[in-house]
């Protein structure tokens, strides 16, 4: 089979810079760590990949070489799979990709090395590149592996002349890497490249303004601007009820239903219902039980909850989209006939989805809705978690959004074209 070629378009300075770091004739030869950062479709990972390779093949033979992501499937998709392309397009490169052993071989004429891959997704990824030896070590999207992972990772670089490769997009600025790397360049004699997505020429106008939608607060701080930021004050940020808050569409046009659900036995359990209707998800209609507010304290077993969300659809057909931890119930609206999708519960990927949604269009909100809009005015983000370097929000006045949220991941998640674009499959 013919393998697709990689189109290139002229390198922009800052990435031809990446290129060419490691060179004879450039000033940072010396220099002992990389780091390119800042928003999202800025060409880093492109350039920094095939850099990574040419300089590892110029400069050693038969030596191992790590390569990591956060996890090994996403490492595949956004890095190995374009390089692949990339080096194959240039003529010379012979590889064999050992997946089994999570090994790339990779050969140009004499040389041959052989370049690890690693997921860096939490504490226990750190035990996987214990002894090896390595002369090199890329790191795409450090901002979301841990300390302890990279750290090991970076011991195992042991070899004369070896070089450390980060990549990533802005966290906090409280962030461990921010602290520990960028911010002390001359302790690793770093060699730091700002990117933005003006820095990558293959990207349109349009693209760029797709992008700029695609993010608000906070996200588009980082992600767009590529700062370092913290996250603070409320989480939707965006949400505008003079934009957002609309009146129901006529029950006819309605083409499709879906029910998320946020479950608790003490905790309020919530339902929400979404209506599909001319390229937008309409949520039309809640449902909200506080187990501890309410008159007696009374609780509610699964079954009642059950009988809750018969009288809630009425005559409507829906999967229910439901917290993944909500096992017994999942059974118990099994055994009554409903389609049951455990919810993806990564809460900063859902909360960014949710912004976008909300944003671009892609969601809107029916008036009476007490509960939703109540939490989303007191929904906010953790100060004191932020201050240690992490993103998370505070367990309080969510249930809601956390069924806003199971929503968009399981019915608006982002996936990629073949040009990384994303795009949003409808359910």
């Amino acid at each position: 089979m013919r393998v697709p070629q990689f189109e290139f378009t002229p390198f922009s300075p800052k990435q031809l810079q990446v290129s060419a770091w490691w060179t004879d004739k450039s000033p940072y030869k010396d220099y002992e760590t990389i780091i390119c950062d800042g928003s999202v479709r800025a060409g880093k990972t492109l350039i920094m990949s095939t850099s990574f390779i040419e300089w590892s093949m110029a400069n050693f033979n038969d030596e191992q070489f790590g390569i990591a992501g956060k996890t090994i499937g996403s490492l595949r998709r956004n890095v190995l799979t374009p390089l692949k392309r990339i080096l194959k397009g240039r003529g010379g490169y012979r590889i064999k990709d050992k997946r089994a052993d999570n090994l790339l071989e990779i050969t140009r004429g004499n040389v041959t090395n052989h370049y690890y891959v690693f997921g860096g997704k939490d504490e226990g990824s750190q035990d996987l590149v214990q002894g090896l030896t390595a002369a090199g070590f890329f790191f795409d999207e450090v901002a979301l592996m841990p300390q302890s992972f990279v750290n090991q990772a970076t011991a195992r670089v042991s070899k004369d002349g070896g070089k450390y490769w980060f990549n990533c997009n802005p966290d906090g600025p409280y962030h461990w890497f921010k602290l520990e790397w960028l911010d002390q360049p001359k302790k690793h004699k770093v060699l730091h490249i700002h990117f933005t997505m003006n820095d990558n020429p293959s990207l349109s106008d349009e693209v760029r303004d797709r992008y700029n939608r695609m993010y608000t607060g906070v996200f588009y701080q980082r992600y767009i601007l590529g700062l370092w930021v913290l996250a603070e004050g409320v989480v939707y940020d965006n949400f505008n009820a003079e934009q957002m808050v609309v009146d129901p569409p006529d029950p006819s046009r309605i083409t499709k239903y879906v029910v998320s659900s946020d479950y608790g036995a003490l905790n309020p359990t919530v339902f929400l219902l979404w209506g599909f209707c001319d390229g937008v998800w309409y949520c039309l209609k809640e449902y909200y039980f506080d187990g501890r507010n309410n008159p007696g304290h009374r609780q509610k077993s699964d079954d009642q909850y059950a009988n809750d969300l018969g009288t809630f659809l009425g005559p409507i057909s829906a999967p229910i989209i439901l917290d993944p931890s909500a096992k017994h119930f999942a059974i118990k609206l099994e055994q009554r006939g409903y389609e049951v999708i455990p919810a993806d519960n990564d809460v900063l990927d859902g909360i960014r989805l949710t912004q976008s949604c909300m944003s671009n269009g892609l969601i809107k909100f029916t008036p009476g809705l007490s509960s939703v809009f109540k939490e989303l005015s007191s929904y906010i983000w953790d100060s004191k978690t932020g201050q240690k370097g992490e993103d998370k929000v505070v367990k309080e006045h969510d249930h809601a959004m956390d069924a806003m949220r199971y929503f968009c991941m399981g019915v608006l998640a982002p996936n990629q074209n073949e040009e990384g674009i994303q795009v949003f499959d409808h359910y």
